[in-house]
């Protein structure tokens, strides 16, 4: 009786061993990335380095790529406006 139990509940344990394994290294993008629900790798949302945000006379210097400006001051490299910034307050602005 035991035994059977026992078979029981490796039989039920089993699917959720193998199901849905994905290798590490095909969910990863790298420090500094993220996968986005396209599936692409992009940029992680973040801010400008030490004297970026403002030029000379006021000019910005978006980072390459940005597409939106968070609330919390950080620049976002999404691909699609759905979930753009969110855990970062929302988007401040579209660029």
């Amino acid at each position: 009786m035991r035994l059977q139990i026992l078979l029981v509940c490796f039989a039920l344990a089993m699917p959720t061993v193998f199901v849905g394994v994905v290798p590490a290294e095909a969910l990863s993008c790298g420090s500094g990335y993220y996968r986005n629900s396209a599936g692409n790798c992009i940029p992680s949302p973040r801010r400008p380095r030490a004297g970026q945000a403002q030029g000379l006379l006021g000019t910005s210097n978006i980072p390459s790529g940005a597409t939106a400006r968070c609330r919390d001051g950080t620049y976002s490299f999404s691909q699609s406006r759905r979930g753009t910034c969110s855990g970062h307050g929302g988007v401040a602005s579209w660029l």
